[in-house]
């Protein structure tokens, strides 16, 4: 198994893509396609949420409040991001996995990367300092992206002998 670039603390996901050139860019980018889905949602069921509410909704933590956490049975958006975090469950893990993440990602900060003694023995961390989220380009611009999928196969590789 193997996690390339996974928000394992959703907390400190969200709050990262609600501050500055993020939420500028990216959060308005994820809103412009997560509410067009929630609205045909809305349409198969009308009544299920607030549609004006979610419609003004500017952050992605409002949107989770009113859309994500309550239909998957949170109590909020705290509620949902804390429960539904990978981060405090990776010492139960049983079979061998990768989690990599950046140490530059702009949505998972570096502070909230687990640490080896977070994890279980069947966990392998790696935890580079550059490639961004899910770009890892390496060589003379504009680079090229085989070096990740090319290090993740060669892992899963190794682990199925």
């Amino acid at each position: 198994m193997a996690a390339v670039c996974s928000p394992i603390d959703l907390a400190a996901g969200g709050h990262a893509i609600g501050r500055g050139f993020n939420r500028q860019v990216y959060t308005r980018m994820f809103l412009r396609t997560m509410k067009a889905k929630a609205l045909l949602k809305w349409q198969q069921h009308p009544g299920l949420f607030d549609r004006a509410r979610l419609r003004a909704a500017r952050t992605l933590y409002e949107f989770d409040n009113l859309f994500t956490a309550p239909l998957h049975g949170f109590r909020d958006t705290d509620d949902y991001w804390l429960r539904a975090s990978a981060k405090p469950h990776l010492q139960r893990i049983r079979i061998p996995a990768l989690v990599l993440n950046t140490r530059n990602d702009p949505f998972v900060p570096a502070a909230c990367l687990p640490a080896a003694h977070e994890v279980g023995r069947w966990v392998t961390l790696w935890q580079p300092a550059h490639g961004g989220h899910v770009g890892f380009a390496q060589g003379r611009f504009p680079g090229h992206v085989q070096t990740l999928p090319e290090a993740v196969c060669g892992w899963l590789q190794q682990q199925a002998r």
